[in-house]
C-alpha cells in the first residue's frame, strides 16, 4: 500500500515571459496605488509664506509697466 503513494512534487512549468511581465506589472501597479492612497491620506503641509502670498490682493500700480 505504501509503495502505491507518490510523494514527489507536482511538475509545475516555468513561468513564461508574459506571465513574468504580468506578475511584475501587477506588483508595481499595487505599489503605485498605495502611494496614491497615502498621498490622499497624508497631505503635504504648505509653507506659511506661499499661503500668505496667494491671498494678497495685487496692487494695480505694481502690475502696470511705466
Amino acid at each position: 500500500m505504501a509503495a502505491e503513494l507518490d510523494f514527489s512534487p507536482p511538475e509545475i512549468p516555468e513561468p513564461t515571459f508574459m506571465e513574468n511581465v504580468l506578475r511584475y506589472g501587477l506588483f508595481f501597479g499595487a505599489i503605485f496605488q498605495l502611494i496614491c492612497v497615502l498621498a490622499i491620506i497624508l497631505p503635504v503641509s504648505k509653507s506659511h509664506k506661499t499661503d500668505s502670498d496667494s491671498f494678497e490682493p495685487k496692487n494695480t500700480e505694481t502690475v502696470k509697466k511705466p
